[in-house]
């Protein structure tokens, strides 16, 4: 999967390179997140501002990662949706569980300090 990862201050900023989020290029983004918080990462932004499309597993590994992430105390939070990917985590209600952004610079500021 084509993904970077980078710091800013206390949030790692996980940026999805994908114009398609599927099924089988999950698990190398899975084990990048799930790295991040073994390693004591408590503050993760997940950018999706390239995403065009993702599939049902995608939203189901969204929201994984997000209970990992909140069962090790920490805050995740969704940028730059694109409009299929903002109308298919509507229709899930997925964005009342996660918290989005329209850009990855406002997702940051929300996160203080």
């Amino acid at each position: 999967m084509n993904l970077t990862t980078e710091h800013h201050g206390d949030v790692a900023v996980v940026r999805v390179l994908e114009a398609r989020m599927l099924y089988p290029i999950l698990p190398d983004f899975a084990s990048t997140v799930s790295d991040l918080v073994q390693q004591g990462q408590r503050k993760v932004l997940i950018d999706l501002t390239p995403v065009t499309y993702l599939d049902s597993a995608s939203i189901g590994c969204l929201v994984d990662l997000y209970r990992q992430v909140t069962g090790a105390g920490g805050t995740l939070k969704l940028s730059g949706l694109q409009k299929r990917v903002d109308t298919m985590l509507t229709m899930t209600n997925t964005q009342k569980i996660i918290e989005v952004h329209p850009d990855a610079a406002s997702a940051l500021a929300s996160f203080g300090g």
